[in-house]
């Protein structure tokens, strides 16, 4: 990977250690620590980022929910009402998605396998039901991986509802099963009620999960990923082009789902790779199909050009140190695994930015060296957010039962333990 490290940047770094006990959420990226304690590493710099002009180009997005992240570290670049429940009409068929490529993967289905198209599906998502279809005719049978291709490029609904009934027995009890994925990928919030996006109440999910799923797809499933480029499929007499827009627009586009209803308003998910760098947009609730294509193309844009990765620590500095309860030491020494790398926005202005090491608290000896024990999060004033992996510096065994019971008593006088 590539980094910049220039002195006006880095001169004036303060990487003094700040005792900030508080209760934090530490999100997606390591998934089970839940709850965290933060002990604050502040580094009071003063970084390169975007002057006011620069940010105004993202923060003037039209979308009410927008999210732009970095594919390989999940770095968000710039973000609005990510994480409020919204409705995500087609694009919530990236989880439909998902498991019939979790299911090829383990060798449960082939894409030569032949699935129903029932009159249930015909009539709710083909033909009859004046939506989005991949013309499947009812009765008959369609191989996986014309389903597959009928979702992509076409977002068949009838395509949807056939690989719910044949994966899950029926499309509500798929739509368990779409929900109890996400919960185990670590999507928390969204919940699903059917295959297809169409409008039900309590089928809702939030930007940041959506790009979550799209990052995960990517990464799991390099190979069925590639169906996402494809810019038309043929079913019969049928030639569908792919209703992604920004395929012939953004350098590097290759995925991957767009959706629309009249309760959501027009969004997309889609992702482009330049530079061996990969971007993941997420808009919803746009007016129109134009601005839907307009805003997200901008955002991959902006993302691609307004950011540079930058060095904070080199391999093996310590980063700071975490508080171990009943441990041989007191406290832990963590470092990152090679150069802590984080992404910032590349125009010449000042602006602080607020850095905190978080954990699940309290922290447990033995802690083995080389254990992922906590997160280095950098936050700017635009709320572009990076997160990079802590590991521990040195073992900590086991402390006796004395240390052990002082230790008690310590953190709940200082009212350190959840």
């Amino acid at each position: 990977m590539r980094a910049f490290r220039e002195p006006r940047f880095f001169g004036a770094i303060s990487r003094g250690l700040v005792f900030a006990p508080a209760q934090r959420a530490l999100g997606q990226l390591v998934p089970g620590l839940g709850r965290g304690v933060v002990l604050g590493v502040m580094l009071a710099l003063m970084l390169a980022v975007l002057p006011a002009a620069a940010e105004n180009e993202a923060a003037g997005s039209k979308a009410p929910h927008a999210i732009l992240m970095d594919a390989e570290t999940g770095a968000t670049l710039f973000q609005r009402s990510a994480d409020e429940l919204m409705y995500p009409a087609s694009m919530s068929k990236l989880m439909v998605l998902e498991l019939v490529f979790k299911a090829l993967k383990a060798g449960e289905i082939k894409l030569e396998d032949e699935w129903l198209m029932s009159e249930f599906a015909w009539r709710k998502g083909g033909a009859p039901s004046g939506t989005s279809a991949m013309m499947v005719p009812v009765g008959t049978r369609a191989t996986v991986d014309e389903l597959i291709k009928g979702i992509i490029v076409q977002s068949g609904n009838d395509a949807a509802i056939a690989v719910a009934e044949a994966l899950g027995g029926n499309e509500p009890l798929f739509a368990e099963k779409m929900t109890e994925e996400a919960r185990s990928l670590g999507l928390k919030k969204s919940t699903f009620k059917n295959a297809t996006g169409l409008f039900h109440p309590e089928h809702r999910v939030t930007a940041r999960e959506l790009a979550q799923l799209a990052r995960y797809v990517i990464r799991e499933y390099p190979e069925e990923y590639k169906l996402f480029s494809l810019r038309e499929f043929q079913y019969r007499k049928h030639k569908f082009i792919n209703r992604n827009p920004l395929l012939n627009l953004v350098p590097g586009i290759d995925g991957l789902k767009t959706g629309f209803i009249k309760e959501a308003g027009y969004g997309m998910i889609a992702s482009a790779k330049q530079d061996n760098r990969r971007l993941i947009v997420v808009v919803n609730g746009l007016s129109t199909a134009e601005e839907r294509r307009d805003e997200a193309r901008r955002l991959l844009e902006w993302g691609f050009k307004g950011f540079a990765e930058a060095k904070l620590f080199d391999a093996g500095e310590v980063v700071g140190h975490a508080r171990v309860w009943g441990g041989s030491r007191m406290f832990v020494p963590l470092t990152g695994n090679g150069d802590v790398n984080i992404w910032l926005p590349r125009s010449p202005a000042n602006q602080k930015l607020r850095a905190s090491i978080v954990y699940k608290w309290p922290l447990k000896g033995p802690l083995m060296k080389g254990d992922q024990v906590a997160m280095l999060r950098v936050t700017s004033s635009a709320e572009a957010m990076s997160e990079v992996p802590l590991y521990v510096a040195e073992d900590v065994g086991t402390a006796g039962t004395v240390r052990r019971g002082l230790d008690s008593i310590l953190c709940l006088a200082t009212r350190w333990l959840p």
